[in-house]
């Protein structure tokens, strides 16, 4: 049942995955956005809860992993925590639409392992790592230290690209869009 689908964008932070999977939000009717829950504070007061994410205080975040509410979830950091609700994940599916996902590298792999072979899961990679330093200090969201330690982070995360169906390298944006609408074209419509 194609309602019953989903499409993995993950990346290390400033890759472009956001990027793309707005894109494919805007081509396809047929897909879906999965808001993800977070223990983090809104960055900026722009930032809506149901929107952007289903912003918790830790001990609502704990509760609902206790409850098993959660397809997955992940502590990123201290205190930080991420996730993915499964009432979103069927809110979605109700609607009868693939639900897409724009998480992290570690949500990607565990969100791929839970749905198998109903998923479609992305590896965005950037064409360098010094190109992703520059990406992330244009944001102008994060500070020097956060930064550092994303930098860190998104080392490591490179390796995880090997646990994902497809690698696109977003080293052009207008190509890169076009190679993700076709890669989910192919997954959706050739069923």
């Amino acid at each position: 049942m194609a309602g019953k689908k989903a499409i993995i964008f993950s990346a290390p932070s400033g890759a472009g995955k956001t990027t793309i999977v707005r894109h494919l939000l805007d081509v396809r009717e047929d897909l879906s956005f999965s808001i993800s829950a977070c223990s983090r504070p809104r960055r900026n007061r722009t930032e809506v809860d149901g929107v952007d994410y289903y912003f918790l205080s830790v001990a609502d975040f704990k509760r609902k992993v206790t409850n098993d509410e959660f397809v997955e979830w992940e502590e990123v950091y201290k205190d930080s925590f991420y996730g993915t609700l499964k009432a979103e994940v069927e809110r979605i599916w109700r609607l009868g639409k693939t639900v897409i996902f724009d998480v992290d590298v570690v949500g990607g792999k565990n969100l791929k392992a839970y749905f198998g072979e109903d998923a479609l899961a992305i590896f965005v990679k950037p064409p360098s790592i010094q190109h992703l330093k520059e990406r992330l200090k244009t944001r102008a969201t994060e500070t020097e230290e956060s930064i550092n330690i994303r930098m860190a982070k998104a080392e490591s995360e490179m390796g995880f690209a090997v646990h994902f169906d497809y690698v696109l390298t977003n080293d052009q944006l207008d190509k890169a869009l076009l190679d993700a609408e076709k890669v989910v074209a192919d997954f959706l419509d050739n069923e």
